[in-house]
Formats: C-alpha cells, sequence, structure tokens
C-alpha cells in the first residue's frame, strides 16, 4: 500500500489534502519520460519554447481565483495578498522567457584566421525542482521556466504543504500544449527525493528549503558530478542611517518584516538604527505595526495570517520568550489581537527592543511575524553586526546618501544589496546568496548559466 502525504490546513488544523507517494517504479517511470522529453525538446527552435512558455504562464493565470483560496488552505496567506504571488509568477516568469534567446546564444570569439570558434550553451538534461511552501509559486518559477527555456526537461517536487501547487504547474503545463513528458511532478518522500537526485538521467537540482535540506540535498548528490543549486536560510538585515527618511523608512520595514506573516527568504529579521533616530523609528515601527488585522486568512480583512504550522509557532514564540527572559522588551501587547491564543498557529506580529547578539532571534532564523530592533552609533558598527550572521541573502539600508549606501553595500557579506527597499526579487538581477545561504544563483542572464553546460567549437576552417 502507498504511503499518503497528508497537508494539515494552518486555519483550523484540518487535513486538507492527502496524496500517494510515488514509490521507486513511478519515480523511474517519471524520469524516463522526462529523459525521453528533454531529447527532442532541446531540438525544439527557440521561438517554438517562447511560445509554449508564455502559453504556460497565461495558462496558469487563468486559474487565479481558485489558487488564492488553495494557497489560503495549504499555508496560510490571506486571500487579499495571494493573487500578489500570481502577479510575481508572471512577471519572472515572462522576463526569463523575453530574455532566453540573448541569454543563451553562442559566445563568439574573436576572429582568428583558418578557424571559426564559438561556445555554446547545452541543457543539462532533466532538472529536479524542489520548492518550499511559503511562496510555492514564485520560488518554483525561478527554476522551471528557465529550465525549460534553456532546453532541459523539469520534475517538480513540491512541499508537502503545498501539493497542489505542483498539480498547477502540470496542468498548465498541460493546457498550454507542452510536450508529455516534459514538464512532471511527484509528491516524495524524503527518500524518494535521494532517489531522483542519485539517478543518472537528473542533471541539476534546483533546491530552495532549510540549511539542514540543503545538506540532506547534498548528501544525496554525493558521488555524481551534478551541479545543486542550493538557496537556504536567512537572517537578513536592515540599517536605518540618521539621514533616513524615517516615516518612509517605518513603511518599508514593517511590511518588510511582517508580510507573509514573517515567513519569506529574504524578510527582514533584525534592524540596526543609529541612536539619532532610534526612539522616532521604533515609535513609528510600533505603531504601524499595531494596525495589523490577525484573522482567517479566507476573511479580505485579515492581514496577517497564521504561521505554517503549531509546530513552527511554538519555535518562534520559544524564541520571542527565551529573549525576554534575557532582558529583550517586547512592545506589541498580544492581547490586542483578538485570534491570538497560544498553543495555535495564529501570532501576533512582535517587536523586540534592547536585544542583543547573544539572543538566538538575533542571529538564527525566526521565520515569523518578530523582528528585533537595536541601536547603533556608527555605519562600522551597522557593517559589523550585519556581518555577524551564517546567512548572507539580502540587507538593506535606508539612507539619503547613495554613495554611502554603495559603499556599505561593498562591505556587507550579502547576495543582493537593497537601497531603500526590501524583501523584493528583481528578475533582470541575479539571486543568489553567500555563507550558508547557499550556492548558485537563479534568474537573470546569470542564472542560464547555472542551467546549462558550455560546449566549445573549434573548427579549423581552411588549409
Amino acid at each position: 500500500m502507498a504511503k499518503i502525504q497528508k497537508t494539515v490546513s494552518p486555519i483550523d488544523g484540518s487535513v486538507y489534502v492527502e496524496r500517494p507517494l510515488a514509490d521507486a517504479p513511478a519515480i523511474d517511470a517519471t524520469l524516463r519520460k522526462s529523459s525521453i522529453a528533454q531529447r527532442e525538446w532541446r531540438c525544439v527552435s527557440m521561438a517554438e519554447r517562447k511560445r509554449l512558455a508564455h502559453a504556460f504562464v497565461d495558462a496558469m493565470l487563468t486559474n487565479t481565483d481558485a489558487i488564492v483560496q488553495e494557497l489560503a488552505w495549504q499555508m496560510g496567506r490571506p486571500v487579499r495578498y495571494g493573487p500578489g504571488e500570481l502577479r510575481g509568477f508572471a512577471e519572472r516568469g515572462r522576463y526569463m522567457i523575453d530574455i532566453a534567446e540573448e541569454s543563451l546564444a553562442d559566445l563568439a570569439i574573436a576572429d582568428k584566421p583558418g578557424f571559426t570558434r564559438f561556445i555554446r550553451r547545452e541543457p543539462l538534461g532533466v532538472v529536479f525542482v524542489v520548492a518550499p511552501w511559503n511562496y510555492p509559486f514564485l520560488t518554483a518559477v525561478n527554476a522551471v521556466v528557465p529550465a525549460l527555456m534553456a532546453g532541459n526537461s523539469v520534475i517538480l517536487k513540491h512541499s508537502a504543504q503545498t501539493p497542489l501547487v505542483a498539480e498547477r504547474f502540470t496542468e498548465a503545463g498541460e493546457k498550454a500544449g507542452l510536450p508529455p513528458g516534459l514538464l512532471q511532478h511527484l509528491d516524495l518522500s524524503h527518500d524518494g527525493v535521494a532517489q531522483v537526485i542519485g539517478d543518472e538521467r537528473t542533471g541539476h537540482v534546483a533546491f530552495t528549503g532549510s540549511v539542514e535540506g540543503g545538506r540532506a540535498i547534498t548528501r544525496a548528490a554525493a558521488g555524481r558530478f551534478i551541479a545543486a543549486g542550493l538557496e537556504l536560510g536567512g537572517k537578513d538585515p536592515a540599517y536605518v542611517r540618521p539621514d533616513a527618511n524615517i516615516a518612509q523608512a517605518v513603511e518599508m520595514l514593517v511590511d518588510g518584516s511582517f508580510f507573509n506573516t514573517g515567513q519569506s527568504c529574504c524578510g527582514i529579521e533584525r534592524i540596526y538604527v543609529h541612536g539619532d533616530v532610534y526612539d522616532k523609528f521604533v515609535e513609528g515601527f510600533v505603531e504601524t505595526t499595531r494596525l495589523y488585522v490577525v484573522g482567517n486568512p479566507l476573511e479580505q480583512e485579515t492581514t496577517l495570517g497564521p504561521v505554517v504550522r503549531e509546530s513552527a509557532a511554538a519555535f518562534i514564540r520559544g524564541q520571542i520568550k527565551a529573549a525576554v527572559d534575557a532582558g529583550a522588551r517586547a512592545l506589541i501587547d498580544e492581547g490586542k489581537f483578538a485570534k491570538v491564543k497560544e498553543g495555535t498557529t495564529y501570532m501576533a506580529p512582535q517587536v523586540l527592543v534592547d536585544v542583543d547578539h547573544s539572543m538566538d532571534v538575533m542571529t538564527e532564523e525566526t521565520f515569523g511575524p518578530v523582528v528585533g530592533i537595536m541601536k547603533v552609533d556608527s555605519d562600522e558598527r551597522a557593517i559589523e553586526l550585519m556581518n555577524d550572521s551564517q546567512y548572507g541573502l539580502t540587507a538593506v539600508v535606508c539612507t539619503a546618501d547613495v554613495d554611502a549606501a554603495v559603499a556599505i553595500g561593498d562591505q556587507v557579506e550579502t547576495g543582493t544589496w537593497f537601497l531603500n527597499r526590501c524583501d523584493y526579487l528583481d528578475p533582470a538581477l541575479a539571486w543568489t546568496g553567500v555563507k550558508n545561504t547557499g550556492r548558485g544563483c537563479t534568474l537573470s542572464q546569470v542564472g542560464y548559466e547555472h542551467l546549462t553546460r558550455p560546449k566549445s567549437f573549434h573548427l579549423k576552417t581552411a588549409g
């Protein structure tokens, strides 16, 4: 009998989806279909790939209303924000489609008498995409669409929390007319994931998830000479300089801290504020945070839904308690939020001050609606604290001085450096991280380099 994967909704604790996990024969059959489809797909013209990929994006968008409801039930995203993920899906997908031909064109080498030389970018084969639940469409599209445009086939494994997203991908592919076997999905156990990665037909793995998950992916690929793109944890910082527009900084960083209930890989989890503006910033930050409406994500008025599961809520509450026990102060009264209750997935947004780096809440990934704010007295101190982390996905500075922002950014260990914005992914820029945030790159022209291999052509044409 097949093992059953159950998705428990954070809304009410009910089982929302049940799916059988693929066994070894099903995995083998999927890989076989994918490999056959890829050998044919790589010969398809770029113009035809582009037509079908745009049709795939179009097909996904026809189901926006149903998808918004499914997202709320699966991972707790308020329905008022659900359409935004689909808009981001379309933005990223279409951008990568439109730059594919130029990004994948042969790289010509300077003329040499009697020779023609160029470097061609060849597809890797079957690309295995392992996607998370927190932004299930956005994270998956980062790899799926460019992998297809580069001439690869794709097998998508989504989080057990969001299995319907993978089904939406394959349904959209069928509706768009993608060749059979080119885009497939599997519901897999950890052993099943390892089987796919260890199979010689798999040419690349694109994983988004935890650091421990990344280590498991690396172990599964041990002994095979394939690349694994890893986007892992984050503890993204922001620094507010004394010349910052405080009102704008408050609005931006509150949203960056608490959007998606703080469950964002590039969300703001720690803020350093110059002492000259610290009191004003904290006052505004707390006032704005109190405006959130915690509630059922199916209701339009809700602006902060539940965290994904009770165990996650318990972990986050534990971080807050440990910080308070060590001397931090919590500035938000949870009693003002009617839906919040200990032992449930519903949490109030929390702001902590009097924090320092001896506390896990300032150094270990939280992935929930809590942020620590710490006073600093200089740019140098802010840089030191921002770099005091095992992670490095994004980092932010709020300032009116662009030159200072660039100078500070040169010293901060991060994959993306923001000035006066945060928690945003521009598909024209490389999405990458440093340290335990992982390796590799998605999106932008650079992202295509990780989904292809170079093949040199050295042609003697005379004499």
